[in-house]
Formats: C-alpha cells, sequence, structure tokens
C-alpha cells in the first residue's frame, strides 16, 4: 500500500490533519504540528527507499507548511506601571476580587514583579522554595528545562517586593508537602501554574483590553527591556536560558530593525 501512495496522497492527508475527529474529540494541529508530522513520514519513506524496500518516495515531493511567525506580544513600558499600580491597590478590581485581594496582593506582587523583573518561566517561579532565594546577592536559584541549576540575578524593585513578601510567607504555616515552597495558594499549598496564569490574566485585563497577557508575556517583556538597554542579544539569550542564540533573535529581530533604523541619524557626511 505504501508504494502506491503518491505525493496528492500525502498533502490530503495534512489536509485533514488540520481538524479531525477521534472517538468524539476533536483534533487540531497548527503549522508547526503538521511540520513535524511530515518530517516523521519523510523519514520514514526515506528509510524504506534507500533499503529498497520502496521504488519511490513521495514524501519528499511534499513541501514543508511554511511556518508565518506570531508577532510577540508585551507590554509598554507604561503599561508594566499600570500593572504593578494595579497589583499593588486593587481599586479597578469587582467588590468580589477585592475581598481576596486584601488576602493576596503582597503575594501577587512579588509573583508579578519577578517574573517582570527577571524573564523566569512561570514554572520556575512555582517551583522556587524559601531557600532558593538569596538576598545577600539579589539572586535566585532556579532549574531550568532539562535540568540544569542556574542562579538569576533581580534588581532591587524585585528585592524590596520578595523581602515583603517573605515577611508575610514566614509568619504561613504551609500544608504537608509544600512546607518550603516560596509562593502558596490560599489553600497554603504550593502555588500551580494554573493559578498565575489565571491571576496574570486577571489582573492584565484591568490595563490593556487590546492584548492577551499571559505569564510567558511577561517574560517577554523583560527579554524586550533587557535586549533594548543592553543591545547584547547573547545576554538575554544568557538570562531567558534559550540554548540557541537564534531562538532569541528571531524573537526580538523587530527591535534589531529598530536599532538599524535609529544608525542612519548617527552618522553625517557633511556638518549643516
Amino acid at each position: 500500500v505504501l508504494g502506491n501512495l503518491a505525493p496528492m496522497d500525502i498533502e490530503e492527508y495534512l489536509s485533514y490533519l488540520k481538524y479531525y475527529e477521534k472517538d468524539g474529540v476533536e483534533h487540531t494541529n497548527d503549522e508547526r504540528g503538521l511540520k513535524r508530522k511530515l518530517a516523521s513520514l519523510r523519514s520514514f519513506y526515506r528509510y524504506l527507499y534507500k533499503n529498497e524496500m520502496l521504488g519511490q518516495d513521495p514524501a519528499v515531493k511534499v513541501d514543508m507548511p511554511k511556518i508565518h511567525e506570531k508577532t510577540i506580544t508585551r507590554l509598554d513600558i507604561d503599561e508594566v506601571a499600570n500593572l504593578l499600580d494595579e497589583v499593588e491597590s486593587g481599586e479597578s478590581l469587582t467588590e468580589k476580587q477585592q475581598k481576596f485581594h486584601e488576602k493576596t496582593k503582597t503575594r501577587d506582587l512579588a509573583m508579578m514583579t519577578l517574573l517582570l523583573g527577571s524573564g523566569i518561566r512561570v514554572s520556575e517561579c512555582v517551583g522556587l522554595d524559601m531557600d532558593d532565594v538569596d538576598f545577600k546577592n539579589n539572586g535566585i536559584k532556579i532549574h531550568r528545562k532539562g535540568g540544569a541549576e542556574v542562579v538569576v540575578y533581580f534588581g532591587e524593585e524585585v528585592r524590596s517586593a520578595l523581602m515583603e513578601y517573605m515577611v508575610e510567607r514566614q509568619k504561613i504555616t504551609a500544608a504537608d508537602g509544600s512546607v518550603n515552597a516560596l509562593f502558596l495558594s490560599l489553600q497554603n499549598k504550593r502555588i500551580s501554574v494554573r493559578s498565575v496564569e489565571k491571576m496574570v490574566n486577571k489582573y492584565s485585563k484591568l490595563v490593556t483590553s487590546l492584548k492577551h497577557i499571559t505569564p510567558h508575556k511577561l517574560r517577554s517583556t523583560y527579554g524586550t527591556s533587557l535586549y533594548r538597554e543592553t543591545g547584547d542579544i547573547y545576554l538575554v539569550a544568557d538570562v531567558l536560558g534559550h540554548k540557541d542564540v537564534n531562538t532569541t533573535r528571531k524573537h526580538y529581530a523587530a527591535i534589531d530593525d529598530d536599532r538599524r533604523r535609529s544608525a542612519a541619524k548617527y552618522v553625517k557626511l557633511r556638518e549643516p
């Protein structure tokens, strides 16, 4: 059967994968998903063709799906300031939200300031233990994807927010299994990634209705600010924990273009 398939059959299969139902469950694949599946098919057919199990390789004639990069969403400088103001005051929250805000505002401000001021992943943030914070050197010990343990440093604004929360945290008796956790839920358990996502969404809606802000967007905001200030793409890649600097470069290409445009005003050929 495999030997009878034509390139058009594989293209139809990829089209089917964009949206299908299986056991009553809807499944979709974006461009990256389709690309991975075609890459697997190509490897399979290449093996069969190379070992003379098939006389042709139809998969090699099918073009890889083009990846259309999404615009990187990030907060502007004034939006960052407004967001932290809202977290601190809670004035624009609903009456019901304000009742919870009194209990969580110190924790929320510490988490939001840390995410915006260090660029760590939300998974790294919720995984922090109290003894991972080093106020002497203004650093936090985190575990990167893949298991690497690194120290990320923070500034005075983050230090201040963390110290204020730490005073509150040390008075809380955490639930079993969360005794060392830095950030706790209202149930006194280690806070979950999902809870942080909901928290970020709640406050960001008060600041901007045009942007869908997630914890990862806070990470992008930090990366943008760091790159604008330093122009050092390798530093940004290192701090964000990107293994490949090209990943970082791709995300901040728009800033590169702004920097190149600004070069035009620096060189004068004749004095006016």
